[in-house]
C-alpha cells in the first residue's frame, strides 16, 4: 500500500523557515514535530532550497553586454596563446630532437656538453 503525499503550500513553507532562522525551533526535526510533517529531510530541503543560506555559496555575477562580450574575447584570446604555447612546446621537443641526431650524425656523443658548450657562448 501506498502512502499519502502531502503538499505544503509556499507560505506554510516560508513560516517554518522563518520560525527555524528566528530561533523559534532549535532544529529541523523540532519545527518538523510540532507541525507534523512527515518526511525526515523534508523541513531540512526546504531550509536548503528558501531559506536565507540558499544562495550561500552560489556566485551571482552581473554583467553588462560589453562585460560579456569582453570575457568572451579574452576566452578566445587564451584559448589562442595556451594553443601557440603547445605548438612551442613541440617545436622545441622537435628541435631538441634535431639537435641530438646532428650531434650523433656528427659523432659527438656528448650532447649534453655541447649544450653546456653552446649555452656558455651566448
Amino acid at each position: 500500500m501506498g502512502h499519502d503525499v502531502i503538499r505544503y503550500s509556499e507560505a506554510f513553507k516560508w513560516q517554518v523557515i522563518n520560525e527555524i532562522e528566528s530561533g523559534k525551533w532549535r532544529s529541523f526535526k523540532e519545527a518538523q514535530s510540532h507541525y507534523g510533517i512527515g518526511g525526515h529531510g523534508t523541513v531540512s530541503a526546504w531550509c536548503k532550497s528558501y531559506g536565507k543560506n540558499a544562495l550561500l555559496g552560489k556566485v551571482v555575477r552581473v554583467e553588462s553586454v560589453d562585460e560579456r562580450d569582453q570575457m568572451r574575447a579574452l576566452r578566445e584570446r587564451i584559448g589562442q596563446l595556451e594553443k601557440a604555447l603547445a605548438d612551442t612546446k613541440i617545436q622545441e621537443v622537435l628541435y631538441r630532437g634535431y639537435f641530438e641526431a646532428l650531434c650523433r650524425a656528427q659523432g659527438i656523443e656528448d650532447v649534453e656538453a655541447i649544450k653546456k658548450n653552446i649555452a656558455s657562448t651566448r
